[in-house]
């Protein structure tokens, strides 16, 4: 994989020390604003990356096949329709579009012209999640899913003070369900599907919800998604069952030791350890689909990313939440 990088805020400052120490990738140009440069330039010298660009067509030109956009939101769609577009390969941060409309707007390009896009959500990554999952059968019917991802955002003090930066901005596909519930939504749908209904209770400041429950149907039971941008809350999540429940020791970001808890009182513990390393699993396993041609796999998991984005969409209307793109 030859990788071209477009943003440079955090999220990226974070992955790119770590990516260059993984196998099968190498990092060609980093993308960004005139008024990133010093940012930019910093970046790429501390990690050998040859090339810093300030449009996508000079990105393009530096050999990339594949495109790792890290943009704010309501920008996804736009960087991704370009890169397929231009034949590269696109892994995109969370959310992947701001609806399900450009959501599977992409994912047509990418079946048609054969090419690779993915949404990069750590959790389902992690081998704790397949442990997980393995574990279903072992709480007997299950009852109640709930999960809490609750932290207090610095950017929401700037918000009570007048001033919308991109996190709590409806013009630039802001929120909390868009955010920190993602990861949640992921959670669940990754282990149940679709849920029958879903419906989002949020608190709307300005236009935008600062923090909500959204609560889905399945047949026997229901799920109960939390998240906060506004106040913070210990970080859990629980599948309850007749024979016992599941939990994790941190956010679904995260993930860290997940526990199977028995009626009996026995327990199991399972750690993977890459909790602090959240981005590798993912990475690792955007490298060797690429590298070895598993198209099917790729489809499969953004067949996942659009049921998401359809559940997500469909709850933030509901609440009255609506976003430029809504209306294109």
């Amino acid at each position: 994989m030859k990788l071209g990088v477009i943003g440079s805020g955090l999220i990226v400052q974070e992955f790119l020390p770590k990516l260059v120490r993984l196998e099968g990738i190498e990092i060609l140009g980093i993308q960004g604003m005139p008024s990133d440069k010093e940012v930019m330039e910093k970046m790429a010298g501390e990690n050998n990356i040859p090339h810093v660009c300030y449009s996508f067509d000079e990105l393009k030109e530096t050999g990339s096949d594949t495109a790792y956009v890290a943009v704010p939101n309501f920008l996804h769609f736009m960087y991704c329709k370009q890169a397929l577009e231009a034949g590269m390969n696109v892994i995109v941060e969370k959310p992947m579009t701001s609806n399900d409309r450009e959501a599977k707007i992409l994912q047509e390009m990418a079946q048609e012209k054969g090419l690779y896009l993915f949404e990069a959500i750590t959790t389902v990554y992690f081998e704790g999640y397949a442990k997980i999952r393995e574990w279903l059968k072992d709480i007997g019917t299950v009852k109640l899913v709930n999960c809490n991802y609750s932290q207090y955002s610095r950017r929401y003090d700037a918000f009570r003070n007048g001033e919308v930066l991109p996190a709590f901005d409806p013009k630039k596909s802001g929120g909390a369900l868009m955010d920190l519930n993602l990861y949640n939504l992921h959670f669940v749908m990754g282990l149940f599907g679709k849920p029958k209904a879903a419906k989002y209770y949020a608190n709307i400041e300005r236009g935008i919800d600062t923090s909500g429950e959204l609560i889905m149907e399945y047949d026997g039971f229901l799920a109960n998604c939390t998240a906060a941008k506004d106040c913070a809350a210990p970080r859990t999540f629980l599948i309850q069952g007749t024979d016992g429940y599941i939990s994790t020791q941190y956010s679904p970001n995260l993930l860290g030791a997940v526990t199977l808890h028995r009626n009996d009182g026995t327990e199991e513990v399972f750690d993977d350890g890459m909790a602090m390393e959240r981005l590798i699993p993912e990475f690792r396993y955007f490298i060797q689909c690429i590298n070895s041609g598993d198209h099917e796999a790729c489809m499969e998991r953004l067949a996942e990313s659009v049921a998401v984005s359809e559940v997500q969409t469909e709850a933030r209307l509901g609440a009255g939440i609506v976003f430029p793109a809504d209306a294109q």
